[in-house]
């Protein structure tokens, strides 16, 4: 019985990093589906991006109060860590505070993490208030209806919620400690515990210890229930946003992807000594499909783009489209691209592994054409994104499909391009008339 708890822990650990295991092996899964795509720019400048973008948080605090807000947060948590990891190995080895060898080392890092935790706790307190007492518009935008609007919320009463039971549980061994309780060794230094603390005074050490080890496990539990609960949250950025910086485009935001089918066919016309009615070879690759009607057509980095989104409504709020009145909504562009990526994925494990159609795809289904037209290609949504998501290359992507595969562009667009053939210009003005504008 002596190492009950210890077994216990083994095992709550072993499931909860193993379920966390088989949730990133269907991640990856997903995102492989789409086609591999050389990256943008050089390693060093790619670097440098998840330097600056991802760690440094550099766009995030373009919006000062939620910047600020994020900062704490994301600092709280990525610090609070190495608590976790003390408490992961006396969870392993029935220890208690087993870093405190380091003295006043160790005095310093609880009070840290104290600080830190009670200002990610007004954080989200603050988060809370602008999403449900301020309702931002942004956060109440046609998309962010059932599910997207409960995980917000969800994720932040997670988060309250643990950062309570860590003061908790700092309180009651702060008061174990002044009772020199077997197996509590004085350690560490407690500034906002051990006002909690004065709350448990004249409680029995008996109860003390409950309390502590209540929040103890209720803790290190609630951590390993959001690390699961992150592959069906749009909190997943936490683990990708730095993949995504990475992978993220370096080269201007105006210069467009080229088709390389569309290469070659160009290069062949413009070869004089080409023979451009010679029949394709027996054994030639067929060309491939132009743009992207589906998940499987989009790139890699693309579909990583998809599960990195954070919902935050940044790109829509900056979308002239949006703003007018119109239907699209470059979030909405990445939570549909999600959202059919992951039917995909389930549809391939009940399909034992291998992908059926399904007569379903992304354009239509989920994104409609007035959506993609809509898009004034102004590149604010790509602008605004906070960790480097591109929600244009798939609006691109599905437009080319339309035109060049479906021969489905506006009829306003058909006009234009039929005016650029035949007079040099997208006005049906005569090629001898083009150029009289200059002299008015």
């Amino acid at each position: 019985m002596q190492y009950l708890p210890n077994i216990l822990f083994v095992l709550a650990l072993a499931v909860g990093i193993g379920f966390f295991a088989r949730n990133i092996r269907r991640l990856t899964r997903n995102i492989r589906l789409g086609r591999e795509v050389a990256a943008d720019g050089t390693r060093a400048e790619r670097f440098g991006n998840m330097a600056r973008i991802a760690l440094g948080q550099q766009k995030m605090v373009v919006r000062p109060v939620a910047g600020l807000l994020h900062v704490i947060v994301y600092l709280g948590f990525i610090i609070i860590n190495i608590e976790v990891l003390e408490i992961i190995i006396d969870g392993i080895f029935g220890t208690h505070r087993i870093f405190a060898f380091l003295g006043p080392v160790y005095d310093v890092l609880i009070a840290t993490f104290e600080i830190l935790a009670l200002l990610v706790l007004v954080a989200v307190i603050v988060f809370w208030l602008r999403r449900n007492a301020l309702r931002l518009q942004r956060f109440w935008k046609p998309e962010m209806k059932g599910w997207p609007k409960r995980d917000a919320d969800w994720i932040l009463y997670i988060e309250a919620i643990l950062m309570v039971l860590f003061l908790t549980m700092n309180a009651a061994d702060y008061s174990l400690q002044q009772l020199g309780a077997d197996h509590y060794v004085e350690a560490g230094a407690y500034p906002v515990s051990s006002l909690l603390a004065g709350w448990m005074s004249g409680w029995t050490e008996s109860t003390l210890i409950a309390v502590e080890r209540t929040a103890w496990w209720l803790h290190i539990l609630g951590i390993l229930f959001f690390l699961n609960y992150l592959y069906y949250s749009k909190h997943l950025h936490i683990l990708l946003a730095f993949p995504n910086t990475y992978w993220g485009r370096v080269k201007p935001q105006g210069a467009f992807n080229n088709l390389e089918s569309v290469q070659k066919e160009v290069a062949l016309m413009m070869d004089p000594e080409a023979d451009p009615y010679a029949a394709p070879l027996d054994d030639a690759e067929p060309p491939a499909k132009f743009g992207a009607s589906d998940v499987m057509d989009l790139s890699r980095i693309q579909l990583l783009n998809a599960y990195t989104c954070t919902e935050c409504g940044r790109c829509t709020s900056e979308c002239p489209a949006n703003q007018t009145g119109k239907k699209l909504s470059p979030r909405k562009i990445m939570m549909d691209t999600r959202d059919r990526l992951e039917e995909v994925g389930r549809k391939i494990e009940a399909n034992n592994g291998t992908w059926e159609p399904d007569g379903r795809q992304l354009l239509d289904d989920y994104i409609t054409r007035e959506e993609l037209w809509a898009c004034t290609t102004c590149n604010a949504c790509v602008e605004a994104c906070p960790v480097s998501i591109d929600p244009l290359s798939i609006i691109m992507d599905m437009r080319r499909y339309l035109v060049m595969e479906q021969s489905a562009a506006p009829q306003e667009l058909n006009v234009m391009m039929g005016n650029i053939e035949n007079n040099g210009a997208p006005w049906p003005f005569n090629q001898m008339d083009r150029l009289n504008w200059k002299d008015e």
